[in-house]
């Protein structure tokens, strides 16, 4: 009989080990963004026409103090030379809010010497991202990716 008491509990268990690691994780993620010393690991791209790249190669955005250090592959019009997506440059009109869904979503700009970029950020409490960029000489592209929760 006891054992049965015992089975019976080990679910409960392991459903609240499973609830309090979302917690931390969640609380983790917020702590990151909030510092405004993180990086987003990208793993898909999507330009505005086509269907989404899986990115094969390691491509991150990160935040550090006031910089923004993109190295992110570029799909899209017009597509021909320069660096496009890959730089760093000084952060620009830097913002982060939470929504009613404890997403942060953030807004910043910055230039390169090829162009002038609009970032914005959504950063779910789980740790995934959607990343939108906005270009004046190119088209926009979109990115989809995770925070780098071992940076720290």
């Amino acid at each position: 009989m006891l054992l049965l008491v015992m089975l019976a509990g080990i679910p409960t268990l392991s459903a609240q080990t499973k609830k309090e690691k979302k917690e931390q994780k969640k609380e983790a993620v917020r702590q990151l963004i909030v510092s405004e010393d993180y990086k987003i690991d990208v793993n898909t791209a999507m330009p505005m026409r086509g269907r989404s790249i899986p990115l094969t190669s390691q491509y991150s955005l990160q935040i550090r103090n006031d910089s923004v250090f993109s190295y992110l592959p570029y799909y899209g019009r017009p597509y021909g030379g320069g660096s496009g997506l890959i730089f760093n440059a000084p952060l620009k009109e830097y913002t982060m809010d939470m929504d009613k869904k404890g997403n942060a979503v953030i807004k910043f700009s910055a230039r390169s010497p090829e162009d002038f970029f609009e970032f914005r950020a959504k950063v779910f409490p789980d740790g995934t991202t959607s990343i939108d960029v906005t270009m004046q000489n190119r088209q926009a592209i979109s990115y989809r990716g995770e925070v780098d929760l071992d940076k720290k």
